[in-house]
């Protein structure tokens, strides 16, 4: 969907229409921004990822970002369900160096509300960003039962249900840190940034997802400077 916005950046609406995924299932968005354009790609709500029969579940995420663009790709957040088999990747190819890049993804081990203790998935997440052909950053995670039963650990999850990484490739977004972090007054939230080579990113831990959605949002508008996109829900 191409919703009507006030201001002069368009936003882009993701629909997944299953309303989840499980084993077997491959989801794919794709978006392509020409030199100097400027864009926010969102989902219209959470994807599920529900329990599977033994297949993997794909996600995957190919942006393409021209010189002098920039992009903003926050999504809602991910729910992972008992028994779940999903493998997601996010792809980017920047080009220039003054092109901008802004993505967050937040993930959620069931649903509080409704008592859900995970403790069997697998999630194998993938985030590849390259600017002119280089690689700039790759970060890979593996989630499974192992793991999952030593997830108190404070160096895992700790007492976290719900975490989210936050990514922004842009002159100067190095130097960012200490205002995203100022900007987060959501209790029960961890936060942390690490900034270098224009590059920022942040951390966040929560005990339930309200908390944590509340915190990004207060880090992505300390960053941006601009409404979030109205599809978004906290």
């Amino acid at each position: 969907m191409l919703p009507k916005v006030a201001g002069p950046v368009p936003e882009v609406v993701f629909l997944n229409t299953s309303g989840g995924i499980t084993g077997g299932d491959r989801l794919d968005y794709a978006v392509t921004l020409a030199s100097g354009a400027s864009a926010v790609a969102t989902t219209q709500t959470a994807e599920r990822a529900y329990q599977s029969s033994g297949d993997t579940g794909h996600l995957c995420m190919d942006l393409e970002v021209g010189a002098g663009a920039s992009l903003e790709w926050l999504p809602q957040e991910t729910i992972l369900f008992e028994g779940s088999n999903l493998s997601r990747r996010l792809r980017v190819e920047l080009t220039g160096a003054e092109t901008r890049f802004l993505f967050v993804e937040m993930l959620v081990l069931g649903r509080k509300a409704m008592g859900e203790d995970i403790s069997d998935l697998r999630l194998r997440d993938r985030r590849e960003i390259r600017r002119d052909g280089r690689l700039i950053f790759l970060e890979t995670s593996d989630l499974a039962r192992d793991s999952l039963a030593q997830r108190a650990h404070p160096a895992l999850w700790g007492d976290a249900r719900a975490v989210a990484t936050l990514g922004f490739y842009a002159p100067g977004a190095d130097e960012l840190g200490d205002r995203a972090m100022a900007a987060v007054d959501a209790g029960g939230v961890r936060v942390a940034a690490s900034g270098w080579d224009d590059k920022l990113i942040v951390r966040f831990a929560a005990p339930d997802l309200l908390p944590l959605k509340r915190a990004v949002a207060q880090a992505l508008d300390a960053l941006r400077g601009s409404a979030l996109p109205r599809v978004w829900q906290i």
